[in-house]
């Protein structure tokens, strides 16, 4: 079948040696494929966690509707009110798990849900449930009531005074913080103020 009287005697022969080193590289090249699969892997994990995780931040908050303040005989706002709901594309929000964050012209204060608004914690009421699902906002149209006692949170209980500023952030356990900043105008012969 092969004519082996002619063959060259500088021809080539695959030794063992040869076979070794082919093996080795062949293992080399299959670790470090396998260690850039493991790698890929862990990198696309992270990354759709952080995508996971800042797709929550920025969706996963509370609209405040609206704010309004109850003026008391002394003139002075003692109640401070927001109206929130979800925001668009928002998941559910739960409010037992957030924190609102006082920023008032006498202290500062991190406030918890309460049974009771006091200097530590703020309430939470409906105004519109569809399912009964309070503290957790989880429809587009359900609405509560986050009251804040502003006279608590300032020195000597007087409230909030004409023309003081305040800031609240509403901060859900996705971490999305909602900033809400307001100045009171006159408070003369009003029983509640929009803010």
């Amino acid at each position: 079948m092969f004519d082996t009287d002619n063959w060259r005697d500088d021809r080539a022969q695959v030794g063992i040696g040869t076979l070794i080193v082919f093996i080795a590289m062949v293992l080399v090249a299959a670790i470090a494929a396998g260690v850039l699969i493991n790698t890929a892997g862990f990198l696309q994990t992270k990354s759709e966690q952080t995508g996971t995780e800042a797709t929550g931040q920025v969706t996963n908050r509370v609209n405040v509707v609206s704010t309004y303040g109850e003026v008391a005989n002394d003139e002075s706002i003692h109640t401070v009110e927001l109206t929130v709901m979800k925001s668009s594309g928002s998941g559910d929000v739960d409010l037992e798990t957030a924190t609102v964050e006082w920023l008032g012209p006498d202290r500062s204060a991190i406030l918890t849900e309460g049974s009771d608004a006091t200097d530590q914690y703020f309430t939470v009421s409906t105004i519109k449930d569809i399912d009964d699902t309070a503290p957790v906002l989880v429809h587009q149209g359900d609405r509560f009531r986050i009251t804040i006692d502003a006279a608590a949170l300032t020195d000597e209980s007087h409230g909030l005074k004409e023309s003081e500023e305040f800031t609240i952030k509403i901060v859900t356990s996705a971490g999305a913080v909602t900033y809400h900043h307001s100045v009171p105008q006159t408070l003369t012969d009003q029983q509640a103020v929009q803010l």
